[in-house]
């Protein structure tokens, strides 16, 4: 698999992606299904060039910041799906897809060759559950976090949010639950590789630092439900240790001999 390939890939996907919005945005009848059709049909493009990868390189695509980058796009644009057909959200869809082109862009215009051989710390049971689950949780808080900036801008324009707030709650007990299984996962995968759980490694750290601040909003949303902005908030807050989490660490001094440094 060819980085052409993948450049060949985006050019299709994007157009019908856009297109699909478009569409969507003007559509009057649930009849009509042609938009559906553009929107999905290039998700299943994304997922297709995707699986190819992972087939060419024979290895699990998960080993640079570009291939999680990757995965991100698909998960985030199967979510924007998801919700969109659940909860009737259109600006929800397009936000997804933003982001996902956003992500995806970022590998246009910083190639990765994708041929890097895994480590041997890397050929691990543990390897790939543990950085799916933490790739889709990222996808499914993304969407808690969109709903938050929707909400606050409710909020300045004066209008109720309570449904939004049901909303961002459902998505962030799902996504915490998959932080909590990636940081299961790392530490077995870490006592296997290492022989040991936990080394407070800046990756693992922050990665702490996230979970507790999913954990500190869920436990404040069950004890101030009347409670709004504060809330919308936090979740902006966490989406930022999230970031930090999974690129800023990289950029950190104490970074340089951590073991979750990504190449490219």
């Amino acid at each position: 698999m060819t980085w052409q390939l993948y450049s060949m890939y985006i050019y299709i996907i994007f157009p019908l992606w856009i297109t699909g919005a478009i569409l969507l945005y003007f559509k009057k009848s649930n009849r009509n299904v042609i938009p559906d059709l553009f929107i999905i049909t290039g998700t299943v493009l994304l997922i297709a060039f995707t699986v190819q990868l992972w087939m060419s390189l024979g290895r699990p695509p998960f080993r640079t910041l570009a291939e999680t980058r990757l995965w991100y796009g698909v998960f985030l644009s199967v979510i924007g799906i998801i919700l969109y057909y659940r909860w009737k959200y259109k600006w929800m869809l397009v936000y997804s897809f933003a982001m996902a082109m956003v992500f995806l862009l970022l590998n246009y215009f910083k190639p990765d060759t994708f041929d890097q051989t895994l480590m041997p710390a890397l050929q691990s049971i543990w390897f790939v559950p543990h950085v799916i689950v933490y790739i889709l949780a990222y996808a499914i808080l993304s969407g808690a976090t969109l709903i938050a900036a929707d909400g606050i801008l409710a909020l300045w324009r004066g209008n109720q949010i309570n449904q939004r707030l049901k909303y961002a709650d459902n998505l962030v007990y799902i996504g915490f639950a998959f932080l909590t299984f990636g940081l299961l996962f790392g530490g077995l995968w870490a006592k296997e590789a290492w022989g040991h759980y936990w080394t407070w490694d800046p990756k693992e750290t922050w990665a702490l630092i996230t979970w507790m601040i999913y954990l500190l909003y869920i436990h404040f949303r069950h004890r101030h439900k009347t409670s709004e902005q504060l809330p919308l908030w936090l979740l902006i807050i966490a989406m930022i240790t999230v970031l930090i989490c999974w690129f800023g660490v990289n950029y950190l001094a104490v970074a340089g001999n951590s073991v979750h440094t990504y190449t490219s």
